[in-house]
């Protein structure tokens, strides 16, 4: 069990909650550890959805008076119930309502009332350093970053039926997409190009699968949680930035089994893109878990200077899975700062302690940018 950073107790005292995430992340054992005077609906169980999904009504009717928080848990299955939930909600101010939900595309594409103004949508991410209590950057970069996988004795079994699990239940059952083989075989070559620019066309060629398929089953990944895109960054002028987003996975972990490998050693390209993704990660949840409207986007010139991540305008990182930086891994961001008045310029890296470079720039161990990002700085940090 890990403390998570989202508090949801804190968060259902102001007002009810659609909970999204992958699988596996955690939602149904935060939920279930909130404590007394909760009504649970599990829609995964088949009785409980049989018996709601012919009366959805139901709902009202089995709550007891004591009841102070409904949580009903993989809520997309019966988008229904929304409705319900809102007829709870307008009659009992004091009550509140806990949906959670592995994907939003069944809920956006069914044009179910999502309750506007009564409920705030909270996305819960795996495990990141501050509930860890360390970066565990080797194993991470491995196992990936889910809670029931991270521990586990044999990751790589827990890994494999995972993928399994998502083929099976995610993609099979709810109808996203007829051919499951072709959407297999799009999953593995996606991973060939996680923390890369998109190119549809190449991932058609590769696979056989026609060019729509493909942009429509990224649009599957993105809709369940399981894939990001990160956006160019695009405000330079002297040296024009390319216009083609970045895709990563979720988790570093599903990406490994994906490709079939589990040792991902340091030192080496293959650690050096892990390590950008796992940065990646934290800095998606971090600006998730406190409400940060500050842009996450990365820089790339046409001339091939780049620089991983950009938070806002004006604080540029660079992730390098080095032990020594040299001014050579320094170009990009000197060049970035030539075209932008950046307030920080971070090589996030795996020195053993921080200093500043004779270009201006700050070297920092990843631990401690990783503990400066969750720390009681966090907000002052993600303002920049």
């Amino acid at each position: 069990m890990y403390k998570r950073f989202l508090d949801l107790g804190a968060l259902l005292k102001k007002k009810s909650l659609l909970l999204l995430g992958p699988r596996q992340t955690g939602k149904s054992t935060l939920a279930l550890g909130l404590g007394h005077g909760i009504e649970y609906f599990d829609l995964s169980r088949t009785d409980t959805f049989r018996e709601l999904s012919a009366r959805p009504e139901l709902l009202r009717q089995r709550l007891s008076e004591r009841a102070r928080i409904v949580v009903i848990d993989e809520a997309q299955k019966l988008p229904e119930l929304f409705d319900e939930v809102q007829v709870l909600l307008d009659r009992n101010k004091n009550l509140r309502v806990l949906l959670t939900g592995s994907s939003a595309r069944k809920l956006r594409r069914s044009g179910v009332n999502l309750l506007p103004g009564r409920i705030w949508r909270k996305q819960l991410f795996p495990l990141v350093s501050a509930e860890l209590g360390e970066a565990r950057i080797d194993a991470r970069v491995c196992r990936g970053s889910l809670p029931g996988i991270i521990d586990a004795q044999d990751f790589r079994s827990e890994l494999k039926n995972y993928v399994g699990l998502y083929l099976e239940e995610e993609i099979r059952a709810e109808g996203l997409t007829r051919n499951v083989g072709n959407f297999n075989r799009f999953l593995t070559t996606a991973a060939l190009g996680n923390a890369e620019q998109l190119n549809y066309t190449n991932i058609a060629n590769d696979t056989g699968i026609p060019l729509n398929t493909v942009k429509g089953y990224f649009h599957i990944l993105y809709d369940t949680l399981l894939g990001y895109e990160l956006p160019p960054y695009r405000k330079t002028r002297t040296r024009k930035a390319v216009a083609t987003p970045k895709f990563y996975f979720f988790d570093i972990g599903v990406v490994n089994e994906l490709l079939g490998r589990f040792e991902v050693a340091r030192h080496g390209d293959l650690f050096g893109k892990a390590f950008e993704h796992l940065i990646f990660t934290e800095l998606k949840a971090a600006l998730e878990y406190f409400d940060s409207d500050r842009p996450l986007s990365y820089w790339r010139s046409l001339s091939k200077f780049e620089v991983d991540f950009m938070l806002g305008d004006d604080i540029a990182i660079e992730v390098k899975g080095k032990s020594v930086i040299s001014p050579r891994d320094e170009r990009s961001l000197s060049a970035l700062a030539e075209e932008l008045p950046l307030k920080r310029r971070i090589v996030v890296c795996l020195e053993p302690r921080r200093r500043r470079s004779e270009a201006g720039h700050e070297i920092v161990p990843a631990e401690e940018f990783l503990a400066e990002l969750w720390g009681r700085g966090t907000r002052g940090f993600l303002a920049g």
